[in-house]
């Protein structure tokens, strides 16, 4: 039995944190559940430290070993007969680490708090009860051991199948069958240089959060956040099955006891691309009393696999699977909050889910590929483009045009991340892009050419008090505005695009434009990470 035990804690997760449990008090007599970080005896703590350095020596060889074979094959070190010594001494590294690691483990039994936190786990993993995962829900620990909490084959849905769900694709150009054959062999290398860019350092770029050596450096700061979610906010972490296969970490902050109307509403986040569930975007919400569920990019944190956009969609499908199927909410429930990159992940839930209630998208941009093109060189142009439509097509104004519920977009007036040439360029930020396609497509007959101009003119704005200026110049009368569109509501109570603006004059169809475009979008004075305060988060604007 003994043996078995050390066995167990041989192999068992890093435990990092014990969470009281929300039975007992705190002895300050505060309210809340405020837990301490676990304590390695020293036998522990050495040998962990030993382990974790090697770690950190296999990642950094790992990014480096392009440039280390490259090193190596000029010295002459790659030949059988120094691959052989170097071989032996590698094994014996090896059988070192093993050592150690038994010794760790010796030194995790010999304390009670990790027998009792590992006893817990394996009996949750045999008999997964409520009353167990509670228990277990007091411990944080490595996420690739947590149990399974829901799976998308719990749900039968024609949405789902090995494959993945259905993404927006571009649509292809007509060539005859002698074209496509001799258009193939043409661009083979260009298809086989976009997929070693967007399966090595291209994804990196785009998701820097799913860099290893990156989350190492946050840790520190990730369990934080998450200690702060779970004893302040008593959230639940969840691990959930994509249909990929991608093990999706979640935390669900429930507020529907609290009696508040905001805490009936389920707000999804949706993070950035170095942003987690732990310190991002999940505050905004959480403060404004709202029931919060949070998740991380496949590859951040706790989530498996790699941030692809196929791999991203299946992940927000089940996370919406969760939400309705395992938490009880309904569709009409759930607003989608998505801040930057997230808009992807975001935009495709309203499109697959039109029933959803609103979105929100903060600081995000219309598509990847502008800028994309700004940070490459120009004579990369061709590559570019067929790198990011083939692999990386993050087409987020294409899929809010397929959602007919209400939008607002948050612009940050000194952003430098979503600005084709920089902060100080307002109107070179796609966030105006992504109104401007939102608009066209839902109300077209008042976005014409002189409703684009007058929006322009509004977007182009340097201040609150110019903006106010510009709106105040055109005489917009608000009332009459909603007074137009309600009664176009209610005469054909149609879907978009509509075509109300079709007889009206010019200076009406302009009054129109700058009324929906400061209903659809607001401005947020601050630059591109400034966490978005709650007061400035809003339901979107409802005819």
């Amino acid at each position: 039995m003994a043996v078995w035990m050390w066995l167990r804690c041989v192999l068992g997760p890093h435990l990092q944190r014990i969470h009281r449990s929300p039975e007992q008090s705190r002895p300050d007599g505060r309210s809340g559940r405020r837990g301490w970080n676990y304590q390695p005896r020293g036998l522990e703590r050495h040998t962990d430290s030993i382990l974790g350095w090697a770690s950190a020596l296999w990642s950094l060889s790992y990014y480096s070993s392009p440039l280390l074979l490259c090193y190596l094959y000029r010295k002459g070190f790659i030949c059988s007969s120094k691959l052989v010594p170097v071989s032996q001494y590698v094994g014996t590294v090896l059988v070192c680490l093993l050592g150690v690691a038994c010794l760790r483990g010796w030194g995790r039994f010999r304390n009670t708090d990790y027998v009792q936190f590992i006893t817990i786990l394996e009996e949750t993993k045999k008999n997964h009860t409520p009353a167990n995962k509670k228990k277990l829900r007091c411990y944080d620990f490595d996420f690739s051991h947590w149990p399974l909490d829901f799976s998308w084959t719990e749900v039968s849905s024609p949405k789902l199948s090995k494959a993945g769900v259905s993404l927006l694709r571009p649509e292809p150009r007509l060539r005859g069958a002698a074209d496509n054959v001799l258009h193939s062999v043409r661009t083979l290398p260009c298809h086989i240089i976009s997929f070693v860019i967007a399966h090595t350092f291209g994804r990196r770029m785009l998701y820097p959060g799913s860099v290893g050596l990156l989350q190492k450096a946050m840790r520190p700061m990730l369990q934080q956040g998450q200690a702060k979610l779970i004893e302040e906010f008593d959230g639940q972490r969840n691990k959930l099955v994509a249909c990929d296969g991608n093990e999706i970490d979640t935390m669900f902050v429930d507020r529907r006891r609290d009696g508040g109307q905001n805490g009936q509403t389920l707000v999804i986040c949706c993070e950035g691309n170095a942003g987690f569930y732990e310190v991002g975007c999940m505050n905004t919400p959480l403060e404004g009393g709202y029931s919060v569920l949070g998740w991380n990019h496949p590859g951040f944190g706790g989530s498996t696999g790699v941030p692809f956009p196929q791999n991203e969609a299946n992940a927000m499908d089940v996370v919406i699977q969760f939400a309705v199927h395992k938490l009880g909410f309904s569709l009409s429930d759930i607003v989608i909050y998505a801040w930057s990159i997230g808009g992807f992940t975001a935009s495709w839930a309203v499109m697959s889910y039109p029933e959803i209630q609103s979105l929100v998208l903060d600081a995000s941009f219309d598509d990847l590929l502008p800028l994309a093109l700004k940070v490459m060189p120009d004579s990369w142009r061709p590559l570019v483009q067929h790198t990011v439509r083939q692999y990386m097509n993050l087409n987020n104004a294409a899929q809010v045009l397929k959602y007919q519920g209400p939008v607002l977009l948050i612009r940050r007036t000194r952003d430098e991340i979503i600005t084709t040439t920089g902060p100080e360029d307002i109107m070179s930020n796609r966030g105006n892009d992504l109104l401007l396609k939102l608009l066209q497509f839902r109300y077209p007959k008042i976005m014409t050419d002189e409703g684009i101009r007058v929006v322009r003119q509004w977007l182009g704005a340097s201040s609150p008090l110019e903006e106010a200026s510009v709106y105040s110049g055109y005489e917009v009368d608000d009332d009459w505005c909603v007074s137009v569109l309600q009664s176009y509501q209610a005469d054909r109570d149609v879907s978009f695009p509509w075509s109300v603006g079709e007889d009206m004059t010019l200076e009406g169809r302009r009054q129109l434009a700058l009324f929906l475009a400061r209903k659809y979008m607001r401005n947020f004075e601050a630059t591109h990470c400034t966490p978005l305060p709650a007061i400035e988060f809003h339901p979107p604007w409802r005819l």
